[in-house]
């Protein structure tokens, strides 16, 4: 995916979890972050962050928090991109092959997930998560404890005893990394759901992907462990 009209600024404050004050071409900018994450390990005074200026020129907040940048890794902090890119990835082939049909925001039971797909006989659900929590190399999440993400992986297991497959992937917004593991310190119950789900029949991925300050591809698929 392809971001338009980027800009480069310095991170100040974030005064509430949806807006940041960012120094750019030296006046003060109030920006929507588009991660409500905690992110405290990425949005530290003095980062170097990426912003993009909305069309709207009546939009009260004019630009939005694309990118950050953490020592020397880039780190994409869109929410709304691992979505994306997913779905650029499955149109191009390259998760699963041979797909009649995509359909986003697919409602099972009392969750939706991100994707229905079918490909043949096979009929598939895919719940999508994005990453942005490193540390020494290693991604974790959630980086906050996520009571939604633990339904989600109960209902992909569910799927598997109806005859559907069921997929949870990771989109990890940055490159570079050694593997992705559960952040059980944060929220153990997710990680017992997913290991879980795992046994339950639910396919895992991890993919991380290609960061520039204005576009997100994914890339190579990364180690899970458990």
């Amino acid at each position: 995916m392809i971001y338009n009209n980027i800009h480069t600024g310095t991170f100040i404050s974030r005064p509430n979890r949806f807006i940041a004050e960012v120094e750019l071409d030296g006046k003060i900018e109030i920006a929507h972050v588009k991660n409500t994450g905690r992110c405290k390990e990425l949005l530290v005074l003095g980062a170097e962050v990426y912003l993009q200026k909305a069309e709207n020129p009546n939009r009260s907040t004019k630009y939005d928090l694309i990118a950050v940048m953490k020592g020397k890794r880039l780190i994409n902090m869109d929410s709304q991109a691992p979505n994306k890119v997913f779905l650029e990835y499955l149109q191009r082939g390259l998760y699963i092959k041979n797909i009649t049909l995509i359909k986003p925001e697919a409602k099972y039971g009392s969750s939706r997930f991100d994707f229905y797909v079918e490909a043949g006989e096979c009929k598939i659900f895919i719940e999508v998560k994005g990453v942005t929590l490193e540390e020494n190399g290693v991604v974790l999440f959630p980086d906050a404890p996520t009571l939604r993400g633990v339904k989600h992986l109960n209902e992909l297991a569910q799927c598997i005893g109806e005859g559907y497959e069921a997929h949870a992937v990771f989109v990890i917004q940055m490159n570079g990394v050694l593997y992705f593991t559960p952040n059980n310190k944060t929220h153990p119950e997710f990680g017992a759901a997913l290991a879980t789900a795992q046994e339950a029949g639910v396919k895992l991925a991890a993919l991380d992907c290609a960061v520039s300050p204005n576009s997100l591809i994914i890339g190579r698929s990364v180690p899970i462990r458990l």
